[in-house]
């Protein structure tokens, strides 16, 4: 399916990757792709972004929706740790400036497609793969040989019970109505 993707939708899926990772999930969700659609530009950003959507606004809502992983080294750890001499603070501040932010998140699994990639991929969750497929059937029903961007946003919107499209009908934007907006902006483009 990976090779029917355009540059664009191909951006997409590694920006959602680089999402999951910067928000140190160790999963891809509808979520990260739709806050990838939104940093990338282009049609969908903009369809979003007339919609009151904005990336930055994306970003606020997974992080208040989803937060970040529980650190393994809690108060009482780290009080337990100082108790016997150690700077759990110096020790992680030094990690990660040695060896970078993540230095102390696990890497994801490798598996299929991924094996490739150096990036430390996450794995997609059972809906972001459902969005995949979707945006290829969108694809498909509109008679485009490929499947960009904007098939990505139908699929999540298609999907329907996912965090992007939850994000999306909490910020006030009608799916008929941002459904219809892609549409339109494809036919402009064909």
């Amino acid at each position: 399916m990976f090779e029917h993707f355009s540059a664009g939708a191909r951006q997409a899926v590694q920006g959602a990757n680089d999402e999951a990772r910067r928000l140190r999930h160790g999963h891809i969700g509808t979520e990260h792709l739709l806050l990838a659609l939104a940093r990338a530009g282009g049609t969908v950003s903009a369809a979003l972004t007339r919609g009151g959507l904005t990336a930055d606004r994306v970003d606020a809502e997974i992080r208040r929706r989803v937060g970040a992983p529980k650190d393994p080294f809690d108060a009482e750890a780290e009080a337990a740790l100082e108790s016997i001499g150690i700077d759990l603070s110096f020790i992680r501040a030094r990690l990660e400036e040695t060896f970078g932010p993540d230095a102390l998140t696990p890497p994801a699994r490798r598996r299929g497609l991924w094996r490739r990639c150096p990036e430390d991929p996450r794995p997609f969750t059972p809906r972001a793969k459902k969005v995949l497929l979707l945006g290829l059937r969108e694809s498909r029903q509109l008679g485009h040989g490929h499947i960009g961007p904007e098939h990505l946003l139908l699929g999540i919107l298609r999907e329907g019970e996912g965090l992007g499209v939850r994000i999306v009908t909490d910020a006030g934007l009608n799916l008929a109505d941002l459904r219809r907006d892609i549409i339109d902006e494809l036919g402009r483009a064909a």
